[in-house]
């Protein structure tokens, strides 16, 4: 049985940060290679790039997530941040 949600919880329900995520458009060693992690981690990953790459990123994850009642799976620059300020450390 499925019990039901009403408000802003059942518009925002809590984010899976284990599930699959991809850092992709990031050069590391040289290389513009997509990082795989769980969400969470590549978040973390964001936040330690310079302002430069922050703004290039681009993060895919394996399914939607909930902000201000839009489903969400890909987030770019400046759009990651809005996901980095629910992510608590």
């Amino acid at each position: 049985m499925t019990e039901a949600r009403w408000g802003d919880d059942a518009k925002n329900p809590p984010i899976d940060w284990t599930m699959s995520a991809a850092l992709e458009n990031v050069v590391r060693s040289g290389e513009d290679v997509a990082e795989v992690t769980n969400l969470g981690a590549a978040v973390r990953a964001w936040r330690d790039l310079d302002p430069e790459h922050r703004t290039h990123a681009v993060l895919i994850l394996d399914h939607p997530v909930h902000l201000d009642g839009a489903a969400v799976n890909r987030f770019e620059g400046e759009g990651i941040a809005a996901l980095a300020e629910r992510l608590s450390d």
